[in-house]
């Protein structure tokens, strides 16, 4: 399993064809208490960069982007009961949506963990 990151502090974890997207512990904490998720519908097709979800807190709403493009077959449902659950755990139960990846190659403008950890220490 890989993960990724982008400058907008979105996680893509890759399983096979198939990855996990959600928001970094950076984003969560400085988005603050997170208050409510939009989720997208099962069967949207995104391309990268293209919106995918929202998030709200008590500070502000934030665009979710997706950090490549796909389909998405399953949504963090949970979320829309207990979106509390971003900031607990934001790279674990905290993930927005499932999908599968249109094109593999694009995950190689992302960012790995280490390259990741700099970009968050340079803002």
């Amino acid at each position: 399993m890989s993960i990724y990151y982008t400058e907008d502090h979105e996680w893509i974890k890759i399983e096979d064809d198939n990855a996990t997207v959600g928001i970094s512990p950076y984003a969560a904490k400085a988005l603050g208490d997170v208050v409510f998720i939009e989720l997208p519908e099962v069967g949207a097709e995104f391309a990268k960069g293209d919106e995918a979800a929202v998030v709200e807190s008590v500070k502000a709403a934030s665009e979710v982007y997706c950090p490549v493009g796909g389909t998405v077959i399953g949504v963090n449902g949970a979320l829309e009961e207990a979106p509390e659950t971003v900031n607990a755990s934001p790279e674990g139960e905290g993930w927005f949506l499932k999908l599968t990846l249109a094109d593999a190659s694009e995950l190689e403008s992302l960012m790995d963990e280490a390259d990741y950890k700099t970009y968050c220490e340079s803002l």
